[in-house]
């Protein structure tokens, strides 16, 4: 059991006005007591009260969760899970529930009268999982460090005849042989004009002479998670396509450059966001500037226009301006920054300068 996690999470229901929460994340469980199982279709959550040990409700079917420190509660697959949370609540009390609660537990949690009321308080977990210990970081680090080798791996692959799919199913290898364990999403390689694409999956393209390539790649290692993004040419870019790439670039450093504790999430945003617009290209970004990341790679927190909090040290999370002209060019550059005491650390070593491969 991380104690000080839990007194983290307990703080953030205080300050909410809550006194109990059920988590059933299996990724915040496991951050906030080392427990973690996969429950596909049947019942697994955390209790949290205000004060005394939480309590980690577990299938039978599931691994011993008895070294968690936590008071755990077993069942089986013929028992109702409902009953024994209910015995858990504080019926004249709100109770605190996680965003990913089925409402087949829900539902009848409220038609039983568990608690007084019930309020959507994931946040309370989000928002201290968004503040990365000294641990944290360095895991983050780590998987940054893979990543930056796994996109040198990728340039390698870079040639005539390559496909996109051929180049993105190849890739899990590479992470595995740097010591990732997987990806931390689908990765995506996009060739010519398909990198106009945002989101573009991975298909049967094959690389032809003079195409632009960009690759947006994340692995997972130690159970957290890294993201970046580099653009590509192989050939010469004409003084539009540099031109292009050039704003994106100063966009991306230029955020990077004002992140510090206080500054909002919207202010970073807006600063690449006016280096695109200055350049003419406005419409073309189409997307907020990042996410949060850690245990997964979109995490609650984004760096918006809409998000006027501002960054406190220990936050991770990408700054990855694109430019987007359908049938023409994409360009999209992506690093993780993790906030400091006084700046930002950026993750990614990989260079950023303009390289035709």
């Amino acid at each position: 059991m991380h104690t000080d996690r839990i007194a983290r999470v307990r703080t953030n229901l205080a300050a909410r006005g809550l006194t109990q929460l059920i988590v059933v994340d299996p990724l915040s469980i496991w951050w906030l007591t080392g427990y973690y199982t996969e429950p596909y279709e049947r019942f697994l959550a955390l209790f949290i009260p205000a004060a005394g040990t939480p309590t980690l409700l577990v299938n039978r079917l599931f691994p011993d969760a008895s070294a968690t420190g936590a008071h755990v509660v077993a069942f089986s697959d013929t028992d109702d899970p409902v009953p024994l949370v209910i015995e858990l609540c504080d019926a004249a009390r709100p109770l605190g529930v996680d965003k990913e609660l089925p409402a087949r537990w829900l539902v009848p949690l409220m038609q039983a009268g568990a608690a007084s009321a019930f309020a959507v308080a994931s946040d309370a977990v989000d928002d201290a999982r968004a503040l990365k210990d000294a641990r944290e970081r360095e895991l983050m680090r780590a998987a940054s460090r893979v990543n930056d080798e796994a996109m040198q791996w990728l340039v390698e692959q870079v040639r005539p005849g390559a496909t996109e799919l051929e180049i993105a199913e190849g890739l899990l290898g590479t992470y595995r042989r740097l010591g990732a364990q997987d990806h931390s999403f689908s990765p995506i390689v996009s060739f010519g004009a398909n990198a106009a694409d945002p989101h573009h999956e991975p298909d049967g393209t094959v690389l032809e002479a003079g195409d632009m390539v960009l690759f947006d790649v994340g692995c997972k290692r130690d159970w957290y998670c890294s993201d970046m993004t580099r653009t590509f040419f192989t050939a010469a870019p004409t003084d539009h396509q540099r031109a292009v790439y050039d704003a994106v670039r100063r966009a991306n450093e230029a955020a990077e450059a004002i992140v510090r504790p206080g500054v909002t999430f919207a202010e970073i945003d807006l600063t690449a966001r006016r280096i695109i617009e200055d350049a003419g290209w406005g419409p073309a970004f189409n997307h907020r500037l990042g996410h949060q990341i850690g245990l997964q790679d979109h995490e609650p927190g984004d760096v918006s226009a809409t998000h006027d909090e501002p960054v406190q040290p220990g936050m991770c999370f990408s700054i990855e301006p694109g430019i987007y002209l359908p049938g023409d060019i994409g360009v999209r550059i992506e690093d993780l920054v993790i906030v400091t005491e006084d700046g930002c650390e950026v993750l990614n070593s990989y260079p950023k300068e303009l390289t035709v491969l």
